[in-house]
């Protein structure tokens, strides 16, 4: 097993780890967790041995083969699928003395011996195995013969992971290998690990991600270490708890939950028309009960409200948009109005990001037209508004450029609700970690006041209480945003609506957040097929059982299917018959003494009314629920 015992680590002047013990059985996937700066990334270099502590004992079995993800940029002539197969270190040094003693002639015996140890470890099925991780990472078949320095960072760190993942290892460490995917590449991340047989340590800030994943959370906390059993929601759970019983904290926990808990009856009045309702009513419900895991937070802060709220912000109507002559997207129809919520959706390479750069004016329409409202004022968030810090300025700096004539006392008290407090907000912006860089550029976006939110891959490099922050944040936000994301947590307390950009297209995606990995499944299934030269069924073959499958589930769904339609309309109408009647009791007159029959008639009515509308809701719900289940078990 893994073990620390009273282990102490420091770096410089920082005490990381102070009598810090724990044991980590074979086979265990842990999750490990703990603010920035206290020593997660630190204890993986003393497991893999780079750091040495200044007191204690850490033990890792000497037969242990440990991978790792190589933090460092790859630049090499070597194709992706070569680079990926050096992961398998044992195989590649039987390959290479299998090579040296056939350039020196050497005898039958010897090579024939090779050969078996070469196919033992499964040595002949090294390209096909690459292929299928380079696959499940989001790359194209014909990128796998391409040179590795030809592909961008965020690629080169795919290819990273793979190799690490192509190693046969006992203990993997991971940290924070969904920074540079998609959602879909952490869709087949989550299944391979989740099958993977050895001991795992997995830092992340992706709660549904370790929810999937990991059996146990290691939490770093206070210069120590503590395993707590069961994922990150039983995690939070524990802490909610604990925090629950110091008193200052209790105080802050239930204003945290009235909070979301009025956000949710105001939600739940006004979405029922929303496909996504339900799911979201859950995560909000969620949202909620974990809060109190959160109220010793950095981050506190609130999206400013837009100066203008135009009732139209943004309209396309059959917009193309694509690169030189390459179409990526055609005939998309889109109306951007407040108070939409929407989650982009879809297979790596589809369009995603290029939609978003089109509404954010990056990009021009091919073709159809494009109707920005006269007051739009868009804020962007992207990669590159992160790499557009100025390293010499601080981010008080930052703020100031974008509003010269602010008191400095409200931009450094604005500063400090993304956790720039003091010094930090005054310090040059050049040895911030990436975290850091985010929190700021979002600082700088929220601070302009947009009335339409474009938020591609937001979480990047943020820890989980500043994700948790932003989805808070979000819930206020009376403009319209569109999200691009991996952090299915995020997209499920943020979105209203679903939009699925596949196949050129970009339609209302019918299903739950939580059925689309099984809609990816199905959609990917013709590559399940093992990557070798004319092997397998063809593709063509796959996609037309895959469509016959597909026919058919809908069959066995569609009375359900009716049936949540059915209870949606419904709601839908009495909701209409609710605002009518709220209108009418907010007439002043109604209250006068003349009309005191008729107020109390339209009190009886709204009572009569409200109970209808909760089993109406009761019914939607049901039958929802049971349409999720059986497509769970299709």
């Amino acid at each position: 097993m893994l073990q620390l015992r009273n282990v102490a680590l420091r770096r410089g002047t920082r005490l990381l780890f102070d009598a810090a013990s724990l044991q980590i059985h074979p086979g265990q996937k842990v999750g490990v967790a703990g603010a920035n700066g206290t020593g997660k990334s630190s204890l993986f270099a003393l497991l893999r041995g780079e750091l040495h502590a200044d007191s204690g004992d850490v033990e890792v079995p000497e037969d242990w083969q440990i991978a790792s993800v190589a933090q460092e940029l790859a630049s090499s002539e070597q194709s992706a699928v070569e680079f990926v197969i050096d992961g398998d270190t044992e195989l590649r040094e039987l390959q290479h003395n299998l090579a040296k003693i056939e350039a020196e002639g050497g005898d039958g015996v010897a090579i024939a011996h090779l050969h078996g140890q070469i196919e033992s470890v499964d040595g002949y099925t090294a390209r096909s195995r690459a292929s299928r991780l380079l696959h499940g990472l989001g790359f194209r078949a014909e990128e796998l013969d391409r040179p590795v320095n030809t592909f961008s960072g965020g690629w080169r760190m795919r290819l990273n992971l793979a190799q690490a993942l192509m190693c046969r290892s006992d203990l993997l460490l991971l940290d924070e290998p969904t920074n540079h995917l998609d959602l879909d590449a952490v869709i087949w991340l989550e299944n391979w690990l989740r099958r993977y047989e050895g001991t795992l340590l997995l830092i992340s800030h992706d709660r549904d991600f370790l929810d999937s994943v990991a059996g146990q959370i290691l939490h770093i906390e206070q210069q120590g270490v503590k395993l707590y059993t069961g994922n990150y929601t039983a995690f939070e759970r524990v802490r909610s708890e604990r925090l629950a019983n110091q008193q200052a904290e209790y105080r802050k926990q239930q204003r945290e939950v009235a909070h979301i808990q009025s956000y949710i009856e105001r939600f739940r009045a006004k979405a029922t028309k929303a496909k996504q309702a339900q799911s979201r009513i859950k995560a909000l419900q969620r949202m909620q009960q974990i809060a109190p895991a959160h109220v010793d937070s950095p981050f506190h802060f609130s999206l400013r409200e837009p100066e203008k709220l135009p009732h139209e912000l943004l309209q396309l109507d059959k917009v193309g948009i694509g690169y030189e002559a390459t179409t990526i997207l055609s005939g998309v129809r889109l109306s951007l109005s407040p108070g939409d919520r929407i989650g982009l959706l879809g297979p790596n390479g589809a369009g995603k990001s290029t939609l978003i750069k089109l509404l954010a004016g990056v990009l021009q329409a091919a073709d159809g037209e494009c109707r920005p409202a006269r007051d739009l004022k868009i804020g962007y968030f992207a990669q590159h508004q992160v790499e557009q810090l100025h390293p010499d300025h601080s981010p008080l700096e930052h703020l100031q450029q974008l509003d010269p004539g602010a008191r400095e006392q409200e931009l450094a008290d604005y500063l400090g609700g993304f956790g720039f407090s003091g010094e930090r907000a005054l310090m040059p912006t050049e040895p911030f970690s990436g975290g850091e860089k985010s929190r700021l550029a979002l600082a700088m976006l929220v601070y302009q006041r947009p009335n339409l939110l474009l938020l591609d891959e937001p979480t990047n490099h943020l820890d989980l209480e500043m994700r948790q922050a932003l989805a808070q944040a979000l819930q206020d936000f009376s403009g319209a945003m569109v999200l691009v994301s991996h952090d299915r947590h995020l997209l499920r307390v943020s979105c209203d609506q679903l939009l699925l950009v596949h196949d050129g297209k970009v339609d209302e995606f019918p299903l739950s957040l939580d059925e689309y990995p099984q809609w990816l499944a199905d959609q990917q299934r013709s590559y399940d097929v093992p990557v070798t030269p004319n092997g397998g069924q063809s593709a063509a073959a796959v996609r037309k059982q895959q469509k016959r499958n597909e026919a058919e589930a809908r069959k066995r769904l569609q009375p359900l299917r009716q049936q949540v339609s059915k209870a949606e309309t419904a709601l839908d109408k009495a909701h209409a018959e609710q605002a009518a009647l709220q209108e009418r009791l907010a007439d002043n007159d109604i209250y006068a003494e003349h009309n005191k029959e008729v107020l109390k008639g339209l009190l009886m009515e709204k009572a009569e009314l409200d109970a209808h509308c909760n089993q109406l809701e009761q019914e939607w719900m049901e039958a929802s629920e049971a349409l999720e289940q059986m497509q769970q078990q299709q």
